[in-house]
């Protein structure tokens, strides 16, 4: 049963079989062959779509397919999976409403029929459609989905001793403990019985997410306890970056009311529940289009939750559908709700996208919303680098270093990295050699910017053996790097120690085959030891991978160098051949790793 894997899910950790994605692999066949071709084309597009995440296009194929074949319940669940993705829950609905009736319900459908019901907040007919659908080898007070859409819905039917019954019965299994005293303390507080929901929640899961912190700090607000919710704020790491529970403390701290409104009712909390059903959804080894479609259904029963759209928009980024998640940040934006540390990663991901507009709009927006924020103005640095907009980068850096000048140490190891990195590009060495080996000093075994400044040192002709030395120890910290082996091949060549260079830049190559600059290095390494024709070999492979698309290798030197040998182009150089540019990392994260 799918809800038994919901809850296993919940509970252990482990993933759902994947819902109308593994049925049959092709249509059913029909006695017309023109209806298998009418059926046929739209259900491979669809197949097509749905292996690509672009919701909008299976949703639409699935219907056609649906149409041409409604008695296929599995073409018809597939059809609610895609719409419900791609957003358009309405239509969604419609169709369960249909199965509903025709007596082929799923249970995809019996969910979108509770949500449909909970959204007209039609609380006896939750009650009555869970009473007659429930699957009957699961008792409800052991079922974590139904049992609790229904312990809400009684209480919006005014059924209050019920409800909390039906809570309590629930909360009697340990392993739906957690889950059921949460909703039940959510369910007291409401009734305005705050001891018992202070008691209630510290045995919950609320402290592993935002909206159980803050149902918990509202609770003891309401009980006067207002250093202990300061208390349980002060222990939260990163707090900075929350507005909410940075404006929470702001009114304990000034004696403020703290009204109790992270649930206005019923709907609110199955919203909850639903948004716990995505977070576990999406954290199995393999994510599940489940985890999307519970955020969906929270987004479109409460849609003024910001935490639903959130969720929404995090999944849909992470499927790389940037054009749906945008509508849900904007919802959230319009909320008054912009959440920095989604923001970031939001920018994070479109960077990686390769949408550097976008990335440094929202990062540019988000600078705006939280001027005082550092990470913002590192992320805003950050994308106009990986622009090769290095003049640009540099200010953002700044004022990220302004803001952390009393930070710890460990907090400026990046932004100094990163505004060095900007500054070598600028051409304004002497500043990013002082930042380099500051950032150096906070960590001095950072493979990256050990290899970085090292490389920087000998390009300029400068500090040779210490920095022969620096990129040795980025080697020995990162031996399978080859970026890194490519800088000490390359930095033995400037020094001219040929022979010495042809070990590690095989070694390169041999995780980078594909690098037009590895392999045009390799040929250069390769003729100044005398293998002139393993050279031509290299610098073809070069030529071969189309170095002008990125910008890092010069073609037409290499056909100098095919023509005319090295020595010879080398002789009508002035300055140095520039090193690997993705040696710099993008992003904190990068450096990282």
């Amino acid at each position: 049963m799918l809800r038994l894997a919901v809850l296993a899910a919940l509970t252990t950790g482990t993933a759902l079989p994947a819902l109308a994605q593994d049925g049959p692999p092709e249509p059913k066949p029909t006695q017309q062959p023109a209806q298998i071709s009418g059926l046929a084309g739209p259900y491979l597009a669809a197949r097509m779509a749905t292996v690509e995440n672009d919701f909008r296009a299976a949703a639409r194929y699935f219907v056609m397919a649906s149409a041409q074949d409604p008695q296929d319940v599995y073409l018809q669940d597939s059809a609610l999976v895609a719409l419900a993705s791609a957003g358009d829950v309405d239509q969604a609905v419609a169709m369960a409403e249909r199965l509903s009736d025709e007596d082929r319900p799923t249970e995809l459908a019996g969910l979108l029929r509770r949500a449909q019901l909970v959204r007209a907040e039609d609380w006896q007919g939750v009650v009555d459609l869970i009473d007659a659908t429930h699957a009957p080898d699961v008792p409800l007070d052991q079922d974590l989905m139904d049992g609790t859409i229904r312990a809400w819905a009684l209480l919006g039917a005014g059924r209050a001793t019920d409800a909390i019954a039906a809570f309590e019965a629930m909360a009697a299994n340990a392993d739906l403990a957690p889950i059921v005293n949460y909703h039940l303390a959510l369910a007291r507080a409401l009734a305005g019985d705050y001891e018992a929901a202070d008691r209630l929640i510290v045995q919950s899961e609320a402290s592993g997410h935002l909206m159980g912190l803050t149902a918990r700090v509202q609770i003891l607000s309401q009980l006067d306890r207002g250093d202990e919710a300061l208390a349980l704020l002060s222990q939260i790491d990163g707090l900075e970056a929350e507005p909410q529970l940075l404006a929470l403390r702001q009114r304990l701290e000034q004696g403020q009311p703290v009204p109790f409104d992270v649930v206005g009712g019923p709907a609110d909390g199955i919203a909850h529940l639903l948004l716990s059903f995505a977070s576990a959804l999406s954290s199995s080894p393999d994510p599940e289009p489940l985890a999307l479609i519970h955020a969906r259904l929270a987004s479109w029963i409460a849609p003024q939750n910001p935490e639903a759209r959130l969720t929404t928009a995090q999944l849909l980024q992470d499927r790389q559908q940037f054009d749906l998640a945008e509508a849900e940040f904007d919802a959230v934006r319009r909320m008054g709700e912009m959440r920095p540390q989604a923001e970031l990663s939001r920018i994070d991901a479109l960077s990686r996208a390769q949408r550097p507009a976008e990335a440094e709009r929202a990062a540019l927006a988000l600078t705006a919303a939280y001027p005082g924020l550092a990470q913002s103005w590192i992320a805003l640095g950050d994308v106009t680098r990986q622009q090769e907009k290095y003049a640009e980068a540099i200010p953002s850096y700044d004022r990220a270093l302004d803001l952390l000048a009393d930070a710890p140490p460990e907090a400026r190891w990046f932004p100094l990295y990163a505004r060095g990195i900007s500054l070598e590009r600028a051409g304004q060495f002497d500043r990013a050699e002082a930042d380099l080996l500051a950032a150096l000093e906070i960590r001095p075994d950072q493979a990256s910017l050990l290899n970085y400044l090292g490389y920087s040192w000998i390009d300029r002709n400068q500090n040779l053996d210490r920095a022969l030395d620096m990129i040795k120890r980025a080697v020995e910290l990162s031996p399978g790097d080859g970026y890194i082996l490519d800088s000490l091949a390359w930095a033995y060549f400037r020094l001219g120690r040929y022979q010495e260079a042809v070990a590690p830049m095989e070694q390169s190559i041999a995780t980078m085959a594909a690098d037009p600059l590895v392999n045009d290095h390799l040929g250069d390494i390769y003729w100044m030891v005398g293998r002139h024709r393993e050279a031509q070999i290299q610098w073809q492979r070069a030529l071969s991978l189309e170095p002008g698309e990125s910008g890092e290798v010069d073609a037409d030197r290499i056909r100098a160098k095919l023509d005319r040998g090295l020595n010879a182009v080398m002789d009508e150089e002035d300055g140095p051949v520039a090193s690997h540019p993705t040696q710099a990392p993008q992003t904190e994260a990068d450096a990282a790793e």
